[in-house]
This record gives C-alpha cells, sequence and structure tokens, in this order.
C-alpha cells in the first residue's frame, strides 16, 4: 500500500458528512430489500431501533435544538442513529 507520499508506507484518512452517510443508508436500505417509495413506509417510524444522541453540540444558535443535541428530534443528529437495519 502506497501512503499519501508515496513512500509505501500506510495512511489513515477521516471522512464524514454526507460523503459517508450516504453511501452508507443507501447500503441499509438496500440489505433490507430496497428503498422507501413516496407514501411508502416512513424510515423513523422504528425510534425504538434508534439510537437517540442527547448531547453534544456543533456550535450555538437560536433555536437551540438546531445545534445542540437533546433527547427526540433535534438539528445535528435527527431522531439518531441506526442500531442495525431494523430501523428501516
Amino acid at each position: 500500500m502506497f501512503g499519501p507520499d508515496g513512500s509505501g508506507g500506510s495512511a489513515f484518512l477521516v471522512f464524514g458528512g454526507t460523503s459517508v452517510a450516504a453511501p452508507l443508508i443507501a447500503g441499509v436500505y438496500a440489505v433490507n430489500g430496497g428503498t422507501v417509495h413516496a407514501g411508502g413506509s416512513d424510515p423513523y417510524s422504528h425510534t425504538s431501533s434508534l439510537f437517540d444522541v442527547t448531547s453534544g453540540s456543533n456550535g450555538s444558535c437560536s433555536p437551540s435544538y438546531l445545534c445542540t443535541a437533546r433527547t427526540g428530534y433535534d438539528g445535528p443528529t435527527g431522531l439518531g442513529t441506526p442500531n442495525g437495519t431494523a430501523a428501516f
């Protein structure tokens, strides 16, 4: 394996945001047999299968739920992160 300088060393790269989230969620839907169709099931109807992120923030703003995690729905994390494929 070549490192970023071509020396043959290894490198650890960090990716995040929609560049990771979109293909990850698409893969979860594919594992569960397909996509959610208009008028079909709600991808968040199984909230017991989501990990609710309840703390942390990505800044300060008003209203605060847009940038501060809390129990239930909030701006930074929505309803939470999937606990396996059952959430979908």
